[in-house]
């Protein structure tokens, strides 16, 4: 009996401290970015934190997106509602207000008993993407209500469903819109040893998405996942596009990346290396 009670007791004086630690918790009442993505497997459980947000508009054909920006609040939390203050950060920024993205608020809110909100940031489709990236920067700014709780964020370990950036700013976000092709979730092709290209679409190119969804009849979302882009329609892809790549060669007009090696797909003749351009037969 006297063993039970001393185990009692110690598990007693164990929770006591563990109270006491929390209770007398002293960081700074404070804001921090806490945008998470990563691995289509993964959620905010894995997902490691992310100093950035791309905005692909390729993936939609709407005129307008809107990318919402978690921000966390570190101390406790309160019983009224608390303004924050963001702005845009000049030094990270290369999107025009008004033309890329429409103003922010001067001052977002953490509402009573909440310890996150979103900020809403609208981008817009323009003709300038398709051809280079804009970045819009967002920092925090300190307030009466907040500070900054993570300049220096370290990567939370066993977040690692994705890119894991080890260290980075908290304070500052920047979200990257653009309007080109990036390789789609799925895409059977990989580089092999000494830059060879192999699988059913070889390497990931512009040239190369856009003549499969000119030949195929196909569009960008057709390839964010396996229901809309199942193995029979990707070796349907493949041999469709390696007999017209073959077709062409034959009549002389070979299909050339831009390293001026000719296009590739699985079912092809040749055999294509990364930066070996086409050499045409006397």
């Amino acid at each position: 009996m006297n063993i039970i009670r001393l185990l009692l007791v110690a598990c007693m004086l164990q929770l006591m401290s563990c109270q006491k630690q929390l209770m007398d918790y002293e960081g700074v009442e404070g804001v921090y970015f806490a945008v998470q993505h990563g691995a289509s497997y993964g959620n905010e459980r894995t997902w490691p934190y992310q100093p950035y947000t791309n905005v692909e508009f390729i993936k939609t054909s709407k005129a307008d997106l809107t990318a919402n920006i978690k921000v966390m609040i570190t101390g406790p939390t309160k019983d009224y509602d608390r303004t924050f203050r963001v702005a845009v950060n000049p030094d990270s920024t290369s999107a025009v207000e008004g033309v890329h993205y429409l103003p922010l608020q001067d001052t977002y809110v953490i509402a009573a008993n909440s310890t996150f909100t979103y900020i809403p940031v609208t981008l817009k489709r323009t003709e300038d993407i398709k051809k280079s990236m804009k970045t819009l920067g967002l920092r925090l700014l300190a307030n009466d209500n907040f500070q900054l709780s993570f300049p220096n964020w370290d990567a939370v370990p066993g977040f690692t469903s994705g890119t894991v950036v080890k260290n980075f700013d908290a304070s500052l976000h920047s979200i990257r819109i653009n309007n080109f092709f990036v390789q789609p979730n799925i895409w059977t092709g990989s580089i092999q040893a000494g830059n060879r290209e192999a699988g059913l679409f070889g390497a990931f190119s512009q040239r190369k998405m856009q003549l499969i969804l000119d030949l195929m009849n196909l569009t960008y979302e057709d390839f964010e996942n396996t229901t809309t882009m199942p193995s029979i329609l990707q070796n349907l892809i493949a041999n469709t596009c390696s007999r017209y790549l073959e077709q062409q060669l034959t009549i002389g007009k070979p299909v050339l990346e831009e390293d001026g090696r000719l296009m590739f797909f699985g079912y092809v003749s040749w055999t294509s290396y990364i930066g070996i351009p086409y050499v045409p037969k006397p």
